[in-house]
């Protein structure tokens, strides 16, 4: 690595798509994200805090007291010190440039490794460029991929030199051949050939964590092409700042538990508080209260903590009614019931029970691992599967990247009973049989365990789909700054939409989504409407999940024409949406859960 910066990413592209260990070009050089051992000390980094979410990783990771930091930020002062993080060059292979005589279909171009470049990263004084081929294995590890042993079919002795023929111009792996000089070649279309191996076995290299950093691993390899999309999946912790409940005692040991998690006794203390701002803090309180309060954390601390959507679900429906015209009381979370004389006109809202503006709320958003391959997606409730073997972000991780953005949004609540009535009906039974029979078929091809979600949250999604394009039309943020959040809580039988948007500064406090509450019946109906109808009709509303032909197990009637949306927007990546469950679409009109006249 050098410290010359060779880029520039923003803040959250650092949690999302180009977290440690993601795989991205530079303008001269293929390279891999360091982890967070080279990232800057966290000294010269700003904390963030959020209590409920250091809980939540604590209890996923097993890593005590883990602190959160945001990535360094962009530096253009005039003589400003540079602060960045370091990336690793990567893959070590490349392909050279060659200078094309022939015109003829046939492209041949030597493959050389990096240690043959000299230093001007060339090779004959021609320009190379990263192969677009790698190893990895689920687990996550990346390594180069062992050319000579694999036109050779096996180990070798051969050191002549490799080229990589290609025919045609459509890049495709059956025209593409790889060829050593000694007559040895193999098709590249072999090495998907997972059933046989062709790639060898994994050595558990993390190249985003140094040159040396190895663990075990027995996983076969598998190619991947290092910019495809099921390079990198990240692991994101998403959740709404509440204001946590002043409980005294416990509320000051929370405060100061980075300098009180190591107290074992209550001898400790002693030592503890020779820290002067410590101790003043604690000065109200006997040792033997203080003490009993560090064992109350402690046994909270390992037991799991409440799922996320639980925690804001209940928060968001204690709100008082009330107008946009309050003086905000916390500028992290401030909510106000809007009284339904305001935004309620007709029958076609009959299925809501209530809509709540969030003046202010605070998102904070942790990284705490990948996968590659697979995406593992947390379930209705935000929480990740515990069996999923995710990648480290460092070889000993005591912190993990955050962001946090401020914003606004508007909260619908669905109508319990109605709910239940829906779910009653037997075309809707039907339909939720063909829909979770299609997630079983999913599940069979993938090491996910997720339950399949259920028909009150299969609705609310895509209801939720169909109201942010309305939504988007008026609010003045265009669609992709929209965001969801589903709350389908089963057991309570309690069901809500959190359309919102946020950003690091002001731009996502304007107003202009919160205020768009006021009209959400023409919100509703004009999503209603739109949705009743897709330009790929009656395909797409035809379609069911249970056909292998098109093999979309998760999608009723829906596609890109009607209630697909960005997947910056999206909680669930486009997964388990269904406009026959929300209007009448054509041939299934009996399972709608509002009447559209």
């Amino acid at each position: 690595m050098t410290t010359k910066a060779h880029g520039q990413l923003r803040r959250g592209q650092l949690l999302t798509t180009y977290g440690p260990g993601a795989l991205f070009d530079l303008p001269r050089h293929a390279a891999i994200i360091g982890g967070l051992d080279a990232w800057p000390p966290t000294s010269a980094l700003e904390e963030i805090e959020e209590p409920r979410l250091t809980r939540i990783i604590q209890h996923i990771t097993g890593i005590s007291n883990p602190r959160l930091y945001a990535p360094p930020a962009a530096d253009d002062a005039l003589g400003g010190k540079p602060l960045g993080v370091g990336v690793y060059r990567f893959p070590e292979w490349f392909v050279v440039q060659e200078k094309d005589h022939s015109g003829g279909r046939i492209r041949s171009r030597r493959l050389v490794p990096l240690k043959a470049l000299d230093k001007r990263s060339r090779f004959d004084g021609l320009p190379v460029v990263a192969t677009r081929f790698i190893a990895a294995c689920s687990r996550g590890h990346v390594d180069n991929i062992d050319w000579r042993t694999f036109v050779h079919r096996g180990k070798t002795d051969c050191r002549q030199q490799l080229w990589l023929d290609e025919h045609g111009t459509s890049g495709d792996l059956s025209d593409l051949k790889v060829r050593c000089e000694c007559g040895a070649e193999r098709s590249m279309i072999e090495a998907m050939n997972r059933s046989a191996h062709p790639l060898g076995w994994c050595s558990g290299r993390r190249p985003w964590l140094g040159l040396d950093s190895h663990e075990e691993c027995s996983e076969p390899l598998r190619l991947l092409i290092r910019t495809a999309s099921n390079a990198y999946f990240p692991q994101v912790l998403v959740v709404l700042s509440i204001p946590e409940p002043d409980l005294g005692i416990d509320a000051v040991v929370a405060e100061l538990w980075n300098e009180l998690y190591i107290v074992e006794e209550i001898g400790d203390l002693r030592l503890i508080k020779r820290k002067a701002d410590v101790a003043q803090k604690l000065a109200p309180f006997t040792d033997q209260d203080i003490f009993a309060a560090i064992q109350r954390k402690q046994s909270s601390v390992s037991s799991p903590e409440k799922s996320p959507k639980l925690v804001e679900l209940d928060a968001i429906l204690a709100a008082p009614e009330g107008y946009d015209d309050d003086v905000p009381i916390n500028e992290d979370f401030h909510v106000r019931r809007l009284p339904d004389r305001v935004w309620r006109k007709s029958k076609l809202s009959d299925g809501v029970a209530a809509v709540y503006q969030l003046h202010r709320l605070r998102e904070v958003l942790a990284l705490i691992g990948f996968t590659r391959f697979e995406a593992f997606m947390p379930d209705i409730n935000g929480e990740y599967e515990q069996e999923v073997e995710r990648a480290q972000l460092a070889r000993e991780p005591k912190w993990f990247p955050a962001v946090e953005n401020r914003g606004e949004g508007i909260f619908i609540q669905l109508d319990s009973a109605a709910v239940i009535r829906w779910l009653e009906r037997p075309a809707v039974q039907r339909r939720l049989e063909e829909l979770a029979s299609g997630h079983t078929k999913w599940q069979e091809r993938r090491r996910s365990k997720r339950p399949f979600p259920g028909g009150p949250y299969i609705l609310l999604h895509t209801l939720s789909h169909l109201l942010i394009q309305s939504l988007a039309l008026r609010c003045g943020y265009p669609m992709s700054d929209i965001r969801e959040r589903i709350y389908a809580d089963l057991a309570n039988q309690r069901y809500g939409i959190l359309l919102y948007t946020g950003s690091p500064d002001a731009s996502g406090t304007l107003g202009g989504l919160v205020q768009q509450a006021r009209s959400l019946e023409e919100h509703l109906d004009y999503a209603l409407r739109t949705g009743m109808f897709c330009s790929n009709d009656p395909i797409c509303a035809q379609h069911s999940p249970i056909y292998a032909l098109e093999e979309r197990w998760l999608l009723g009637a829906a596609c890109h024409g009607c209630a697909l949306v960005g997947e910056s927007s999206c909680e669930m990546r486009n997964d388990y949406l269904d406009r026959a469950l929300v209007v009448p679409v054509v041939g299934l009109e009996e399972a709608a859960f509002f009447a559209v006249e």
